[in-house]
């Protein structure tokens, strides 16, 4: 976290996957001998516009092709990224594939093939329908170096850079061609020539792009609120060296400002002390969704009278003449991204604020479907349909209270918890208009819940004042409880609806975009594994030997 206003850490990037086709019992097409077979692949970016990405060899002669040629992506969680895999049988010598024999297709989402690992389907014509034969198998792998060094450093009798004392932060570079690259900054310790920072990991990619001999250079600064932040002084070293000091002692630098180098008796501004250095893999995102991580999503709605009459056309629960409102929208949008990574396809989907039929008391926690024993919709059209079943049962009321929701889903969180693998994550959508009114039960609920395997998306749709909401989505400061306790890490994302003026794309690229590495960052905190680690390494190791 950042201290003082400084940033830390570095941007979230996407994650590289290599996919590998395959296909089985092709059509042959050819009188005198057997189809000649290519793949080309197709990423929709917008709406119908299919742009190919690229195609693999053709292969003489066979029904069975296994390509060689591999395609290496860009996997957003965040994006529905719809693909398409097209085989033809190659007639001819041009590159346009207009000509040639279409052997059938595959359309799909990357999330799908991601969160399967691999998946096998039946070829299908342009017209949706079965090609009559042929299959086509589309395996993932992620291609990043995955390795992160963690880190612990201090330093001691630094240079007074104001009166007494200096507000020190690290900067660590790596060497690029084109010059020194920001890879980590550590937060600033006030008033203290001997700090000692706060113990923090950082990819090998970051910090060196994986190789341990790459020059690394270390800045030293005091900060100063205007940004003109004075250097103290600087050293390089690689990680090989930095990693004596986990086997050794600690290694020190000489922390040395080169403006100092001319006076005669000018030693150093200090030194810098790698206490610990140890390097070691951190799972990704894709490696626990596939290595049979489930996403468990959980949608709570806001049924509350702030919201307006919903046979009123002013109502956000309104359902206009093309069958949509806001809520509907927000669902749509995160859901069809979410429900890639759930096999079950089965969401609990919960309304609060809204007095039920037949006592017509206020509930903060209703299955929208009226089923307490199962309040599972089946995918997201089950969603929509019950959301559009309740609706005219209800009576909107209030008032706007997020924790019993929270607490509900933090009680299935702490369960899984409980089981020592990293099985389980669960999401929390709230869709809520207004202003909440138990703020401090709710704050008190989040703290509790940054502890367990869960994260909490908050849009907000119509025009409210949503201050509250942001303040939630704590991402430069750690949430307090009512009674002081901070958040373990920030798990709550806040996005107003109206923000994205019907840019759906848009709007699911931020809601999600913190969530990978949320589920990430949880799980490699207690150290828990891929739950199906090792039977998948003994799987690449068995498919490496057959491949050679």
């Amino acid at each position: 976290m950042a201290s003082a206003g400084v940033p830390t850490g570095t941007p979230c990037l996407p994650s590289s996957v290599e996919l590998t086709i395959s296909c089985e019992n092709l059509i042959d097409m050819d009188v005198f001998s057997k189809s000649d077979p290519l793949c080309a692949l197709y990423i929709n970016t917008s709406g119908s516009q299919w742009h190919e990405l690229g195609r693999t060899e053709m292969i003489l002669n066979c029904l069975n092709p296994k390509f060689a040629k591999k395609f290496v992506i860009d996997y957003y969680f965040e994006t529905v990224q719809r693909v398409k895999f097209c085989v033809y049988d190659i007639d001819n010598n041009t590159y346009s594939l207009e000509d040639d024999d279409f052997l059938g297709q595959l359309e799909c989402t990357l999330g799908q093939i991601v969160s399967n690992k691999q998946m096998t389907r039946p070829l299908m014509l342009k017209n949706g329908r079965p090609a009559g034969r042929g299959t086509i198998t589309i395996a993932a792998e992620e291609i990043s170096d995955t390795r992160v060094a963690n880190l612990e450093v201090c330093a001691r009798n630094l240079d007074k850079k104001f009166l007494w004392w200096s507000d020190p932060f690290l900067e660590f570079y790596m060497q690029t061609d084109t010059g020194w690259q920001l890879a980590h900054r550590t937060e600033v310790i006030n008033n203290n020539l001997n700090p000692t920072w706060r113990p923090f990991r950082i990819s090998l990619r970051s910090l060196c792009g994986g190789n341990v001999e790459k020059t690394i250079k270390v800045d030293c600064y005091d900060y100063h609120v205007n940004g003109s932040h004075s250097l103290i002084g600087s050293f390089k070293t690689t990680l090989a060296e930095m990693q004596i000091a986990t086997h050794v002692s600690p290694i020190e630098f000489q922390c040395i400002n080169p403006k100092k180098l001319k006076k005669k008796d000018y030693k150093n501004s200090g030194v810098i002390f790698i206490k610990s250095c140890r390097v070691e893999k951190e799972y990704t995102f894709l490696d626990y969704i596939m290595g049979g991580c489930q996403l468990n999503f959980t949608i709570a709605i806001d049924f509350t009278g702030s919201n307006g009459d919903p046979n009123l056309p002013n109502s956000l629960h309104y359902i206009n003449p093309e069958g949509f409102n806001e809520y509907l929208s927000a669902i749509w949008a995160v859901g069809n991204v979410i429900q890639d990574y759930d096999s079950h396809k089965s969401f609990p989907v919960f309304g609060f604020g809204a007095q039920l039929p037949p006592t017509w008391q206020v509930s903060h926690q209703f299955p929208v479907n009226f089923n307490p024993s199962n309040p599972f919709c089946d995918g997201i059209e089950g969603v929509v349909h019950a959301y559009r079943q309740c609706l005219p049962q209800l009576k909107l009321w209030g008032p706007t209270n997020f924790s019993p929701v929270i607490n509900y889903v933090a009680s299935i969180a702490r369960q899984s918890l409980y089981q020592n693998k990293a099985a389980q994550y669960f999401v929390l959508l709230i869709i809520t208009d207004g202003v909440i009114t138990d703020m401090d039960l709710t704050r008190a609920a989040i703290v509790e819940a940054s502890r367990l395997p869960m994260s909490i998306i908050i849009v907000g749709v119509g025009a409210a004042d949503f201050s509250e909401m942001e303040f939630l989505d704590s991402d430069d400061k750690a949430l307090l409880s009512p009674t002081g306790e901070a958040a373990a890490r920030d798990i709550v994302q806040f996005v107003p609806f109206r923000s994205f003026h019907g840019n759906n794309m848009a709007l699911t690229q931020s809601v999600l975009a913190e969530l990978p590495e949320q589920v990430s960052s949880f799980f490699n905190s207690y150290k828990l594994k891929p739950p199906n680690e090792a039977s998948q390494r003994l799987f690449r190791m068995f498919s490496a030997r057959v491949e050679s």
